[in-house]
């Protein structure tokens, strides 16, 4: 998939989360719909995270596993300052940038253990995010104890 194509679009199902991206520059906007439908989309295909639950935290779009409970949420947005450059956040207690960073040095850079940056030039590296996108919505399902499968 070319990491510049905006898939189909999940509609939004609240107005203070669309305002936040109708806010966006025409760029970004378009840059973090792609963000966007990629969460949507990983959640969809594994059984696991069902559905996702789309907030404002921190004034910033949020995917949560409600649901499920299966993840970390997973926040986008804007840099702020830079009408250029875009961002996935994830809980920096988590570890997952840490992960991230030891799976992929190369696709990505990293805002300390926190975020992932990118340029609105930039082609995204769609499947590297993908995975890291779906370790984040699992995160608490491969925390949990393994259970004793002995009688």
């Amino acid at each position: 998939m070319n990491g510049n194509a905006v898939m189909a679009t999940s509609k939004f199902t609240d107005s203070a989360v669309a305002e936040v991206f109708t806010a966006y520059p025409p760029a970004l906007r378009k840059k973090l719909i792609l963000l966007r439908n990629l969460i949507f989309e990983v959640a969809e295909e594994n059984k696991d995270i069902g559905h996702i639950e789309e907030t404002l935290r921190w004034q910033q779009p949020s995917y949560l596993t409600s649901e499920s409970g299966s993840g970390s949420t997973v926040r986008i947005d804007a840099v702020r300052g830079n009408t250029q450059s875009y961002a996935i956040y994830f809980i920096c207690t988590t570890g997952l940038v840490d992960d991230f960073k030891v799976l992929y040095p190369k696709p990505f850079k990293f805002q300390g253990n926190r975020a992932m940056i990118f340029d609105v030039a930039d082609q995204l590296p769609i499947d590297e995010l993908r995975h890291c996108i779906s370790l984040a919505l699992t995160y608490h399902l491969r925390r949990q104890p393994k259970k004793n499968k002995r009688k």
